[in-house]
C-alpha cells in the first residue's frame, strides 16, 4: 500500500514538472514595464543619447513578451506611458528600439490598436 502512494505521488510530481504552464497567463504587467524603462528616462525627458541600460532594459522587454497576450500588455502599458508625455517625449520613446537595434512587435504612437498586435 505504502509503494503506490508513493508511487502516485512520484507521478503527480513529475506531472507537475512536466506540464507546461498556461498560455493565456501574461508575464508582463505595467508596474515591471515602468520598472524596466527607468534606464531610459534621462533620454525621454532630456534627449541626449541612449544609454547601454536602456538599450538592456529594452531588450529584456521584448524578450519577455513571448506571447500575443504579453505583447498587447506591452502595447497596452507603453500607450499609458505615451498618453502622459509630450510630443517630443514620444518621439524620443518611439526612436528607442532602433537605436537600440531592438525590433518592437508594433509602432510606438499614441494611436496604435494594441488590440492588432500578435
Amino acid at each position: 500500500m505504502l509503494t503506490s502512494k508513493k508511487l502516485l505521488l512520484s507521478f503527480l510530481l513529475i506531472s507537475m514538472v512536466v506540464t507546461p504552464l498556461s498560455t493565456n497567463a501574461t508575464t508582463i504587467t505595467c508596474n515591471t514595464i515602468t520598472d524596466k524603462i527607468k534606464p531610459c528616462l534621462t533620454y525621454v525627458m532630456s534627449g541626449g543619447h541612449v544609454s547601454k541600460e536602456c538599450c538592456n532594459s529594452c531588450k529584456s522587454c521584448l524578450g519577455n513578451a513571448t506571447t500575443i497576450l504579453d505583447r498587447q500588455t506591452l502595447c497596452s502599458c507603453v500607450n499609458e506611458i505615451l498618453s502622459t508625455i509630450t510630443e517630443k517625449q514620444v518621439n524620443r520613446i518611439a526612436s528607442i528600439p532602433k537605436k537600440c537595434g531592438a525590433k518592437f512587435p508594433f509602432k510606438i504612437s499614441k494611436d496604435v490598436d494594441c488590440s492588432k498586435v500578435y
